[in-house]
């Protein structure tokens, strides 16, 4: 059993920053791939990003790319999301994931989730 805790979420202005985190607890974090997804209002849950075990490697939705980056830091049991020049339309429920067998952009694949961060970016 992992559990999630996600932070950081909040209300910005467009072009702002915010960084969330996610710390787990319970099993070895270092185990599981994690990822980042979304869900804005009358939407479905969208992949965001995600990373390896080891944090090498990473990837990204189109529509974040360049913008928002995904890191872990596995002594801290904590994973990050960095977003940067944000935009209305990021306007989202944000939740961490923890995926016990290998990095993926598919909701379904993933074991255990975070209860969410709100983030409203206003234009």
């Amino acid at each position: 059993q992992v559990q999630l805790v996600e932070s950081g979420g909040g209300l910005v202005q467009a072009g702002g920053s915010l960084r969330l985190s996610c710390a787990a607890s319970g099993r070895t974090f270092s185990s599981y791939a994690m990822g980042w997804f979304r869900q804005a209002p009358r939407k479905e849950r969208a992949f965001v990003a995600a990373i390896t075990r080891s944090g090498g490697t990473t990837v990204y939705a189109d529509s974040v790319k360049g913008r928002f980056t995904i890191s872990r830091d596995n002594a801290k049991n904590t994973v990050y999301l960095q977003m940067n020049s944000l935009k209305p339309e990021d306007t989202a429920v944000y939740y961490c994931a923890a995926d016990a067998a290998a990095i993926s952009r598919s909701w379904s694949d993933y074991d255990y989730w975070g209860q969410g961060t709100q983030v409203t970016v206003s234009s």
